[in-house]
């Protein structure tokens, strides 16, 4: 199992005193117009006023942690029951973030127990029991902000949207579902996020994950099943305005150059029977320099032997690589589960819309991608037999 110890020092959502750039765009017209349409303007109001009730440092962490699993839980209650739309959630975090600076400085403890109760990354807390099956979904926050503010992230929407639910396979078997959400942020990978988050459900015990997806936001009209992971960073910007190129920062080692999906591909993909409105496709292609070589060189049926990685299947940004440590992890821990990641169909506004939140678009392609997944994760829980 992995260890804190195995992980390089750092807390999630650190930063140098001062420079919070995702909070600052907090101040921009289109996230106040969403954190209004969002309705959990009072919870940022509420943790506002008991952190003004606490006494200590203690008092302010577990009131950062209260407030935090409230946010989360009421976020996903709240997307199920309006129009899906998973962007209160991230500027809403924002907002607490700031409010707890304003109030109380830069707390290092508060604010790791903020970000973790807030993002579903506290354990967990999948049933017990040979009689159920246990899935794990992970997405991400909206990202490429500084393009347009509007954006929304329809792998965190649907993590929201199934977090704490179940399903029905075919059999009759039920199979419960949790969800986490990972920031944009290179940093917090690099401080071990993405293991910290996902060893309590990898790790063999009696809620050890039966299956695990970790999804995000691809290209349009398609879901693409990425069958290899690379472990190299290919220089992206991140939501903090960070970039970050090379391999894959994971202690300890060597690791390999590539990991691979073991979700059930055949039974996922379009030819298998279609699941939703959007195509899924199996996408083998890779980028990879030869054993031997300098030069990258793209393949389309995944790396040879001896490469060094240049891109997966699903890139080379954090979408990549979320993969690789995931994979890797469950390679670590018990090759038997079957985890891989999934690209979503991207979210656009309708052509007509400049300026508005929101439409008919983003909603109806958002919804239609939240249902395809339940109906891919009850085709991958049944084929787990």
């Amino acid at each position: 199992m992995t260890t804190e110890t195995d992980r390089p020092a750092g807390r999630p959502g650190d930063l140098p005193a001062g420079e919070h750039p995702e909070e600052a765009r907090l101040d921009e017209d289109i996230p106040q117009r969403i954190l209004r349409h969002g309705g959990h303007s009072p919870a940022v109001t509420a943790f506002a006023e008991a952190l003004d009730r606490a006494a200590t440092a203690e008092d302010t962490t577990r009131t950062a942690r209260k407030h935090g699993r409230a946010l989360w839980r009421n976020a996903a209650r709240r997307l199920r029951e309006t129009d899906g739309d998973d962007r209160p959630l991230y500027w809403s975090r924002l907002a607490m973030a700031r409010t707890l600076r304003e109030r109380r400085g830069d707390v290092p403890e508060a604010m790791t127990a903020l970000e973790l109760a807030s993002r579903g990354q506290e354990g967990n807390r999948l049933p017990a029991g040979e009689d159920r099956l246990r899935i794990l979904v992970t997405g991400f926050d909206p990202f490429r902000l500084d393009e347009d503010l509007r954006r929304s992230n329809p792998s965190g929407a649907a993590v929201l949207a199934v977090h704490g639910t179940t399903l029905r396979t075919p059999s009759g078997r039920t199979a419960h579902i949790e969800g986490v959400i990972f920031p944009v942020r290179w940093a917090d990978f690099t401080a071990g996020a993405v293991e910290s988050a996902l060893d309590p459900y990898l790790a063999p015990g009696p809620r050890q994950a039966d299956l695990f997806l970790t999804l995000s936001q691809g290209r349009r009209g398609a879901f693409d099943l990425e069958r290899y992971n690379g472990a190299w960073r290919g220089g992206g910007t991140d939501n903090t305005g960070a970039t970050a190129g090379g391999p894959v920062p994971v202690p300890g080692g060597p690791h390999p150059a590539w990991t691979v999906s073991s979700l059930p591909y055949r039974e996922l993909t379009a030819e298998a029977g279609v699941t939703g409105r959007f195509p899924v496709r199996d996408r083998t292609a890779v980028t990879e320099v030869p054993a031997g070589g300098t030069d990258p060189v793209e393949r389309p049926d995944g790396p040879t032997d001896g490469s060094a990685a240049r891109a997966g299947g699903g890139g080379d940004y954090l979408s990549n690589e979320i993969a690789y440590r995931a994979t890797l992890l469950r390679d670590t821990l018990d090759e038997r589960i079957p985890g891989g990641h999934l690209h979503t169909p991207a979210l656009v506004f309708a052509e007509d819309n400049t300026d508005g939140i929101t439409d008919r678009t983003l909603v109806a392609d958002r919804q239609a991608i939240t249902s395809q997944l339940r109906a891919l994760l009850t085709r991958a829980a049944e084929s787990l037999g």
